[in-house]
């Protein structure tokens, strides 16, 4: 019978038992070379409503914009019905997460929606977040390798909301070099604020300069959802013709 008060055993107990609970704890790889973003859009089990979704969207372009790889961890703002996350998860899967945030104000919109995607196989690896924005990580996750915000951030303006302590919350919830990737509909230059509540769109400049704010760098655009030919005068929902999306990536140093 071992003694496992032996001096003699006791670092090789404690040396096992070290590198046991590494094993355990350590997070899914990520993997160095991205998936067929092409296949993933084409997949034949996407649905009828999300392919219509994908009109003027790019989505592959988008995917790969995002830098969306297996293994990833990544946390959707105002994920609504869940037409980005369940793209997003499956360009991580294996191995990784996508944690669809929505306001509870707004998950009482979507959650019939939501959930019924949430019962495919394809969304097997997302995760509900309901959450407000200016806390939007469910509690105790730091270590996220994307933050991505499309489609939403002048509803931060409409809605009232602190932007600042939003974007401090997404700091928080990326790991150091983990990036905030996000776009919305184009306002007009130097329009601040004043095209959120009645175009529903936002001055790419100020909201540039709001994340700058806090820390984070600039790293890339992305200009494949550019209409040059957008008066940016009318409602971005409106359907009379092609809207203006910007695109912007930005990283966390460390």
């Amino acid at each position: 019978m071992i003694n496992l008060g032996s001096e003699m055993l006791k670092p090789w107990i404690l040396a096992s038992l070290l590198a046991l609970s590494g094993t355990l704890a350590a997070p899914a790889a990520i993997a160095q070379t991205a998936p067929d973003y092409a296949a993933i859009v084409a997949a034949p089990d996407r649905s009828e409503a999300d392919r219509k979704l994908d009109t003027n969207r790019a989505p592959a372009q988008w995917l790969a914009f995002i830098g969306a790889k297996p293994g990833m961890k990544i946390l959707d703002i105002e994920a609504v019905y869940g037409w980005k996350a369940e793209l997003m998860a499956r360009a991580v899967a294996p191995g990784g997460k996508v944690y669809a945030q929505n306001s509870e104000a707004a998950f009482a919109r979507v959650k019939d929606r939501l959930e019924a995607r949430l019962k495919t196989s394809a969304a097997a690896n997302i995760v509900s977040a309901v959450r407000p924005f200016e806390d939007p990580a469910p509690e105790g996750m730091h270590d996220f390798d994307r933050v991505t915000f499309f489609y939403g951030y002048h509803d931060i303006t409409n809605l009232g909301l602190d932007r600042a302590k939003m974007i401090k919350a997404f700091w928080d919830a990326l790991k150091p070099g983990g990036e905030l990737v996000m776009g919305d509909y184009s306002a007009k230059p130097g329009a601040g604020t004043s095209a959120a509540q009645p175009l529903h769109r936002s001055d790419e400049a100020l909201v540039r300069s709001e994340i700058e704010a806090a820390g984070f760098k600039l790293i890339d655009h992305g200009d494949f959802l550019r209409v040059p030919g957008d008066a940016r005068d009318a409602h971005s929902h409106s359907g009379a013709e092609p809207v203006d999306i910007y695109l912007l990536k930005f990283r966390k140093p460390g």
